[in-house]
């Protein structure tokens, strides 16, 4: 198991195993996802964009931008 120390500004030191095994260097992002009360997972955010194509499996229906549009315009106007 791998442990830092919080510094007086907020700081941590990711240990090296933990950069290692995460894939993450100076400059990534990484993202703290709270998954209960006192509970957060560390995650590296380092994926590009195009590795989510195909996540949710194939589109049911095509939507135009002008579909998309007017339904967001609908929406925001009920919202006031």
């Amino acid at each position: 198991m791998s442990t830092a120390t919080l510094t007086s500004k907020g700081q941590i030191t990711i240990p090296v195993e933990v950069r290692n095994a995460l894939k993450v260097d100076a400059g990534d992002r990484v993202e703290f996802v709270q998954v209960s009360p006192d509970r957060y997972e560390f995650i590296a955010a380092t994926r590009e964009v195009t590795a989510l194509k195909g996540m949710f499996g194939p589109t049911e229906k095509t939507v135009s931008i002008e579909a998309m549009n007017a339904a967001i315009a609908k929406r925001g106007a009920t919202a006031r």
